[in-house]
């Protein structure tokens, strides 16, 4: 029928005015003759305009047309879908939401019918009604016919709002419980000698055991066996396995049908290594003796759902008391913080923006939290038992566990984050949990979740704002009522007992939980702006404190920072409002006792935690700058003791600088992630450390000069770097490495400008030494010329004369080192042009010289280890440590650096890649090397961190040694992966040095 001029453009209008996004593709069906009774029907339109996607349902509509066997059905079909509005909604509202289960209906066109009417009783269908609805299934094909003409009653009354998120998940675990006994009851009538041997409970573990399903997800099982009466408990177990593995096949394989989902066991009791079927007896010994923390918590949503449902009781009976006293075990704090990391670091990085289930601020977040409150709390209260997360989350809201107003926000977020899930994995009955990219899909799903609008954008801002929610309720779930339980100030509202808020504090890895809910109680207590902004602060630091090795010392050292600064209004206006000050802050203070002491002697350096540009944040300032400032505060001093306590004040907070960018690095942020390559890390620590040394010796020169001659010294003076100092590689701990040398000016007698240069040393040496509020700086001048023996300072000339006539092998090695860092430029020029000769030798080195450096490194090697040590583990003198690679480096300095100019340098990584570039060392051996380098180097930064004192081996404390790998980059529980891959890296790294250093052919 051709349309009158103008009908169309009216029409047209009409659908796109109705959520119609290809109108000329609807004309089309609306015209077919499937559709001609209709036709002009206002009501078909406006029940289309309703649907999700009325493209979509226009479209099922005609297809279900079509497959109707003869025409008295497609005439039922329609005069059905005009007079009852019930079947209009149920039908179209499926059709626009489900491509999958409109095939379905096209498959079985009769099955329609199954939305026709609901009694009362079918509003909210149990196991039972599903049995009945399954009962004629006899195979695995009539079984998904059944299961999807059941599904479409779930999802009609789910897409029209019959029924919530939480009764459409409840209902679709009622129906995988219906299903799971069909399919056992179909596997028994193949096998009834089976049958008769044994008996089989079906254990529902996961969402359907919690009764809160997804549309299509596994379903996870447990499978517990028993003989029966009489029988050999072998064969009844062999039986029992027979029954299981065809239950899951009947539900999982593809058919012509299909399937209906996956049936998964790996819960069970070694995971897919372990037996499908155990006896209930097994499964009890394998809990007491041999499962993980993660196993209990699986535990808490078991529920027996098929099969022999007394035998299924009693293993629940069974397992429970187990699953309350997991927050007794012994590794329970670590292993809820690998199970929490596990979540994130499972997902590809391309998917974590779209992860409606395992990215930050997704449904996992909310399970995981709610599951440790019940673990935690559970053992003393019966209230909180509940695998329904819904029902739990009241439940721990209700005894006062979660706060109500958070309990009610999470709530709200859940069901939204479910309802999403919902509607993404019904379109295809697909099983996933990201969210599509497409428009015209997330243009369903926002209009199936009544957003009409702008489906897209209004989607697309509430997902992220329920996530947002979830993931800054996540934390403030476990701590608020900590706060609430200490301060007491809300009224009206249950409340923590204190035994249960120490219960707690334990479970999430306070070691005192009396002294911490002391300090809680001291922080957020009262009713000062103090008190408040720390209230709102403390959820979200505590969870960083307790993220780290010791949440302890994190939580003592924040109260001795509040206690210092709380009454400054830059600090806690900083906190609150900086992104990432808190987040540092919580870092810095909970890592290890170096960065904290150095904040707590000048709390107010927690500014650099700051986004802001007014201390200059994190990033380690030049050495220019640092020279600059510190000049400027020796020239404002009176005398030269208080010009070096503030060139000492400068280098102070610079250190804590330097530690806290190290630290915020080696962690991460939620913002940012961990830096990739620790390389950097120990290069930016190296090169900060020693630019400040620099800077502090420069400046403490210019004070004791100019204390005790004014504006000139009567000798030109240079501090020469050695060791690490002059290759740029200081570590928190280090000693400086120097050499002096001065040279008379003109008319100055040598015995009065030794005797200023020897004076300009020791008072520096007394002044950078003082006790006091700073750390000290040691200077260490054992390197010069005849060592602890030979004079403090030398001339030039001296020097000159020295090396001539004496200069052994071993000082030409340590020179390699060597690199001005204070004082008279031209005279350090000099010096530098002096030793050159020296440490590049223009033939090399003689072979006598390469077997004395070798001996000499080999005496060192069984001389200066501590006795005790374990020489694997020891970072410097250890095999693979950072001697063996800076002597192999040197040697190969020593050797080629007159004809590869690449090699004249005083940094070892930079030597490294030289030696490479000009093919002294395969690509290989060169990396192996770098490898064992800044592996070493990290560990004795990470312990000086930690321990707030050097030391080159790994601590034995076990917290301490948990911080060494928490700043390695290791999470909970791994420390002995930790010392592992350190003696796999050396180990690797000696291989390499005992052929290049000491010419060892085979490996």
């Amino acid at each position: 029928m051709t349309a009158a001029p103008g009908r169309r453009s009216s029409t047209f209008t009409r659908l796109l005015r109705h959520g119609f996004t290809d109108a000329s593709a609807a004309e089309r069906l609306l015209d077919s003759a499937e559709l001609a009774p209709l036709r002009d029907d206002p009501v078909l339109l406006d029940a289309l305009g309703a649907t999700a996607d009325p493209d979509l349902a226009l479209l099922g509509l005609v297809r279900l047309l079509e497959a109707q066997p003869e025409p008295g059905a497609r005439r039922e079909l329609l005069d059905t879908l005009i007079s009852s509005k019930p079947l209009r909604d149920r039908l179209l509202g499926v059709l626009g939401a489900s491509t999958a289960l409109a095939d379905h209906l096209i498959r079985h066109p009769e099955d329609w019918q199954a939305l026709v009417m609901y009694e009362a009783h079918d509003l909210h269908p149990g196991v039972e009604e599903f049995e009945a609805g399954l009962a004629e299934a006899t195979d695995a094909v009539s079984l998904r016919v059944a299961y999807r003409r059941c599904l479409l009653s779930i999802a009609a009354r789910d897409v029209c709002g019959t029924t919530g998120v939480a009764e459409s998940a409840a209902e679709l675990a009622d129906l995988a419980t219906a299903t799971l006994r069909a399919a056992l009851r179909i596997a028994g009538a193949a096998a009834p000698e089976d049958v008769a041997l044994c008996r089989l409970a079906v254990i529902a573990m996961g969402k359907c055991g919690g009764h809160e399903l997804n549309y299509v997800s596994d379903v996870d099982v447990i499978f517990v066996g028993e003989a029966v009466e009489g029988a050999d408990e072998t064969k009844a177990v062999r039986a029992a396995t027979r029954l299981a593995s065809h239950m899951m096949r009947i539900c999982s394989e593809t058919t012509v049908e299909g399937s209906i989902w996956p049936v998964d066991a790996n819960l069970r009791p070694e995971g897919r290594n372990g037996p499908l079927v155990r006896t209930l007896s097994s499964h009890l010994a394998y809990y007491q003796r041999w499962a993980k923390t993660w196993e209990f918590q699986a535990l808490l949503k078991a529920r027996p759902v098929a099969g022999d449902l007394d035998l299924g009781a009693e293993y629940v009976a069974a397992v429970q008391p187990l699953v309350w006293k997991a927050a007794e075990r012994e590794n329970f704090v670590p292993d809820v913080q690998k199970m929490r990391r596990r979540v994130v670091e499972n997902i590809p990085v391309a998917e974590v923006d779209r992860q409606l289930k395992l990215g930050p601020g997704g449904l996992r977040d909310v399970e995981f939290a709610v599951q440790l409150l019940q673990l935690v709390h559970g053992r003393a209260d019966t209230s909180l038992r509940s695998g329904t997360t819904l029902d739990a989350l009241k439940a721990l809201a209700a005894g006062g566990y979660v706060g109500r107003s958070d309990a009610a926000q999470l709530d709200e977020a859940y069901r939204f984050l479910r309802s999403m899930e919902h509607r993404i994995q019904l379109f295809r009955l697909r099983r996933t949990h990201l969210v599509p990219e497409d428009e015209a899909e997330l243009r369903r799903i926002g209009r199936s979740l009544g957003l009409r609008t702008d489906p897209v954008a209004e989607l697309l801002r509430e997902w992220k704002r329920h996530a947002t929610v979830v993931r800054r309720l996540h934390e403030k779930l476990f701590y608020r009522p900590l706060l609430d339980a200490v301060a007491q100030l809300a009224t009206g509202e249950a409340r923590l007992s204190v035994e249960a808020a120490r219960e707690r504090m334990v479970a999430l890895g306070y070691a005192d939980p009396a002294s911490a809910l002391r300090h809680l109680e001291a922080l957020a207590s009262g009713v000062t702006r103090k008190a408040a902004i720390q209230r709102t602060l403390l959820p979200v630091l505590l969870g960083w404190f307790a993220d780290s090795a010791d949440p302890d010392a994190g939580l003592l050292n924040f109260r001795k920072v509040s206690d210092a600064l709380g009454k400054t209004p830059w600090y806690l206006r900083l906190l609150r409002d900086e992104g990432a000050a808190a987040q540092n802050l919580a870092r810095v203070l909970s890592a290890g006792r170096l960065a904290p002491d150095l904040l707590m002697r000048a709390p107010e350096a927690v500014a650099l935690l700051g986004d802001g540009d007014g201390g200059g944040g994190l990033e380690p300032r030049s050495r220019a700058h640092l020279e600059q400032e510190i000049l400027a505060a020796v020239n404002r001093a009176d005398g030269a003791a208080q010009a070096v306590t503030a060139a000492r004040g400068v280098r102070r907070r610079e250190l804590f600088r330097t530690a806290a960018a190290d630290i915020v690095g080696s962690y991460g942020t939620e913002e940012q992630a961990a830096e990739a390559d620790p390389g950097a890390l120990v290069d930016r620590v190296g090169g900060a450390v020693s630019d400040l040394t620099a800077a502090t010796l420069a400046g403490t020169l210019r004070a004791v000069v100019r204390d005790g001659w004014g504006d000139s010294l009567p000798t030109r003076f240079a501090i020469i770097g050695m060791g690490r100092f002059g290759g740029h590689e200081l570590g928190y701990g280090s000693d400086a490495d120097v050499l002096f040398v001065h040279e008379p000016r003109d008319g100055v007698d040598e015995r009065e400008a030794s005797q200023a240069a020897n004076k300009v040393v020791s008072e520096m040496r007394r002044l950078l030494q003082i006790p006091s509020a700073d750390p000290p700086l040691l200077i260490d001048a054992d390197l010069r010329p005849e060592g602890k023996s030979g004079p403090l300072v030398r001339t030039l000339t001296s020097y000159a004369a020295y090396y001539r006539r004496w200069a052994l092998t071993w000082e030409s090695h340590a020179l390699l080192r060597a690199e001005p860092v204070a004082g008279d430029e031209d005279l350090s020029r000099r010096f530098i042009e002096l030793i050159d000769p020296l440490r590049y030798p223009a033939d090399g080195l003689a072979d006598e010289a390469v077997r004395e450096i070798r001996r000499l490194k080999a005496r060192m090697e069984s001389e200066r280890l501590p006795r005790g040590a374990d020489p694997k583990l020891h970072a410097k003198l250890g095999p693979g440590g950072l001697s063996d690679v800076e002597w192999t480096v040197q040697l190969l300095q020593l050797r080629h650096a007159a004809a590869e100019p690449g090699l004249r340098t005083t940094r070892t990584r930079q030597a490294l890649a030289a030696a490479r570039t000009a093919g002294l060392i395969t690509d290989e051996d060169a990396a192996t090397l770098d490898e064992a380098w800044v592996l070493a180097t990290r560990v004795r930064n990470a312990v000086m961190l930690v321990r707030g004192r050097a030391a080159d081996t790994f601590p034995t404390e076990p917290r301490e040694l948990a911080a060494v790998g928490r700043y390695l980059g290791y999470g909970p529980g791994h420390a002995g992966d930790m010392l592992d891959a350190y003696r796999r890296t050396a180990r690797r790294a000696r291989s390499v040095v005992d052929e290049l250093f000491y010419g060892v052919t085979e490996r």
